[in-house]
């Protein structure tokens, strides 16, 4: 059976309707209102291979925080949902994912609990329609909701080490297309599995 999970989400800053399916193959149906983050939404369930619907209609007037954090509250949840009891599956993923001058580490493991490490930046406050600091807030909503530990890192391409800063459209797509990879990683089956991937016999 397909590992699926349906969320909506109202509030008086967002309503949010999103389906998620962790077997499927690639197909979106993204739209909430921020164009750029459309973009990066299609990119992750494109690259994780799950398959994504996702209508969010938010306080747009005001800025795109709660459209774009709710929505990583949202994803949150349905992973949780659709990963179920986690029985045999890896738990842990990860990717370095390179975009031209960019490189991304991203980890995650699906241990139930909550923890975000970010080692990152932007030049600039808005991509697109899309401002830069929500990346971040996205990514944080997405571990505390479905209880993963999930660290972010800019490996090159940030401007350290005294070189020109990356561009940031890179990063950021460097940054949900590695985080899909790892978590598709950490959700995929190992027949040698049998129960949890766990010393204790129990995650959370």
């Amino acid at each position: 059976m397909a590992r699926e999970a349906s969320v909506e989400r109202n509030t008086k800053e967002t309503e949010i309707k999103l389906k998620l399916n962790l077997d499927g193959k690639g197909y979106s149906d993204i739209e909430t209102g921020v164009g750029f983050f459309d973009h990066m939404l299609d990119g992750f369930t494109r690259h994780g291979f799950f398959d994504l619907c996702v209508r969010v209609h938010g306080d747009l007037q005001v800025d795109d925080h709660h459209t774009i954090e709710d929505t990583g509250i949202v994803l949150g949840t349905a992973i949780k949902e659709a990963v179920g009891d986690k029985k045999g599956i890896r738990r842990f993923g990860s990717c370095i994912l390179p975009m031209d001058e960019t490189l991304v580490l991203c980890a995650v493991d699906l241990s139930g609990r909550p923890y975000f490490a970010w080692d990152a930046g932007f030049t600039s406050e808005k991509i697109g329609n899309m401002s830069t600091q929500m990346v971040k807030e996205f990514f944080y909503a997405i571990s505390y909701t479905c209880g993963m530990n999930l660290h972010i890192r800019v490996l090159s391409g940030n401007g350290g080490d005294g070189a020109a800063p990356g561009n940031d459209h890179h990063i950021a797509e460097a940054m949900f297309k590695s985080f899909a990879k790892a978590l598709d990683e950490a959700v995929s089956y190992d027949p040698r599995i049998t129960d949890v991937l766990s010393t204790k016999g129990s995650l959370g």
